[in-house]
């Protein structure tokens, strides 16, 4: 796992050992950040790496010229890996690492709202719906043009029932689907 582009190109990222987070592919993370980077939405912007894992997601956003990116893990063994690849990067200062659990975090009071809220929970535990739920619920937490993106394993897709939130764009990569959601108008 390596960041792609940005000032951190080609650096590794290490990996949480085990088998408690689902890393995301090059493949993947390439294909989303050129989806992102087409609708301006990586340079400057704001980034909720929930479920953060290792932080490639948020770690490649700063790589790429990202304002700030907030993980949150509640692992702790994840939380070390994620420190320390923001630490090795020197992104150290503009990620903001919250131990705990994510949907605590998404019932906190907004102090700032996201343009990019990801969301790639462990598999097959529904977390990704209950997730997307949870932000749909709190319409604040995103910019005007902000966007929810879950990851997810494609047979696990089911509607989700969002109220203010409406599914934009499907892509399927292999295994994982990406699913982004943008505010209803």
């Amino acid at each position: 796992m390596r960041v792609i582009a940005g000032t951190a190109k080609g650096r590794t990222l290490a990996a949480v050992p085990g088998d408690s987070t689902r890393p995301i592919t090059d493949r993947v993370k390439s294909a989303l950040f050129s989806i992102l980077t087409s609708q301006e939405l990586v340079t400057d912007r704001r980034y909720l790496d929930l479920f953060g894992g290792t932080g490639a997601v948020g770690i490649e956003a700063l790589s790429r010229g990202a304002a700030q990116a907030v993980f949150c893990e509640r692992d702790r063994v994840a939380l070390r890996t994620l420190r320390g690849n923001l630490e090795t990067l020197g992104l150290a200062e503009r990620g903001v690492v919250i131990g705990g659990d994510a949907f605590a975090y998404l019932e906190r009071p907004v102090q700032q709202p996201f343009d990019v809220i990801y969301i790639a929970p462990p598999q097959y535990q529904g977390l990704w719906l209950r997730a997307l739920a949870a932000v749909d619920a709190h319409p604040e937490l995103f910019t005007a043009d902000g966007r929810a993106i879950v990851q997810i394993f494609p047979k696990e897709w089911t509607e989700p029932g969002v109220v203010n939130l409406t599914l934009l764009d499907r892509r399927q990569y292999g295994s994982t689907a990406l699913y982004f959601f943008g505010r209803k108008v």
